[in-house]
């Protein structure tokens, strides 16, 4: 026959919690705040590798003289959010700070695209170097619903580069698709005769 222990002796066994230990907690937080300072330091590595991987790319075309007084077919205010080599949507490119996100102002004119970046570096694509334009959801990491983002593709140099812009107002992403695919068809036809 088994015999039930009372309750107050089982109560009387029970111990204590045992008492935090400080230091072990301790070198535990330091070792993960030295293992993301790692993971840190690996990826500025890496962005930095990547820009002398790229060093060979020319350097970006400035606005050129006059440019203000030319009559604008289009402008926008929005985000320029990275360039990739056209094709790779994940390839991004780096070199010459084109691989930073900032606000944009974009003009098209028929002399070329202007990209004005507050606190980037600005550039200027020329007519005979932009290639087509298209709506798209992904480039270099950001991901948005179909059609979110404005792709230029522009040559520069021998590398051909695709630049992803989100206007402010997504609506008016289809006007730009039709005036840089307008304006590449006339360049081509211009240079061909």
């Amino acid at each position: 026959m088994t015999t039930l222990t009372p309750l107050y002796l089982l109560a009387a066994e029970q111990k204590s919690a045992e008492v935090t230990d400080w230091s072990a907690r301790i070198a535990w937080v330091i070792g993960l705040l030295v293992f993301i300072a790692l993971v840190y330091w690996l990826m500025r590595e890496g962005w930095k590798w990547r820009g002398r991987l790229q060093s060979d790319l020319p350097e970006l075309a400035a606005t050129p003289e006059g440019f203000a007084a030319d009559e604008p077919l289009l402008t926008l205010g929005g985000r320029y959010h990275a360039s990739t080599t056209a094709g790779q949507w994940l390839d991004r490119i780096v070199a010459h700070g084109l691989g930073t996100r900032s606000r944009v102002e974009l003009t098209l004119t028929a002399r070329g695209l202007d990209v004005v970046r507050p606190g980037e570096a600005d550039f200027f694509i020329p007519a005979d170097a932009l290639r087509e334009a298209r709506l798209d959801k992904a480039l270099a990491g950001k991901v948005l619903p179909e059609g979110g983002l404005l792709i230029i593709t522009w040559a520069h140099g021998e590398t051909l580069i695709d630049s992803g812009f989100r206007s402010d107002h997504a609506a008016e992403h289809q006007a730009w698709v039709d005036a840089v695919n307008h304006l590449t068809s006339t360049t081509t036809e211009g240079t061909a005769r």
